[in-house]
This record gives structure tokens, C-alpha cells and sequence, in this order.
């Protein structure tokens, strides 16, 4: 995995904790799932690239 996918992924990771916290905090329940969903989308393409990490070996 390239490291600016890797950073990539680790900051849309840190932008979707950031906006479910924010969700918590203001009880905004669609905010909180966005946050949710974003940070599963990054960790989804983290797997991906793994994946790829391990065939080209």
C-alpha cells in the first residue's frame, strides 16, 4: 500500500470519528451514522489494499 493511500484512508478514518463525536454531541443521529459509515469506508479500502499487499509479495 502506497503511504498516501494509507494516509488517505487514515484521514477520512480520523474525519468520520470526528463527525460522529460531533453527532453524539449535538444528538444529531444522521450525523453521528455519516461518521460511522466514513470510518468503515476506510477501513473497507484499508483491506483492500492489504489484500493487493499480500499477492504482490
Amino acid at each position: 500500500m502506497g503511504a498516501d493511500e494509507k494516509a488517505q484512508n487514515n484521514a477520512e478514518k480520523l474525519g468520520g470519528k470526528i463527525q460522529e463525536g460531533l453527532g453524539k454531541a449535538t444528538g444529531n443521529r444522521d450525523m453521528e451514522a455519516e461518521g460511522q459509515k466514513d470510518q468503515s469506508k476506510a477501513n473497507l479500502k484499508n483491506a483492500g489494499e492489504n489484500i493487493k499487499d499480500a499477492f504482490k509479495k
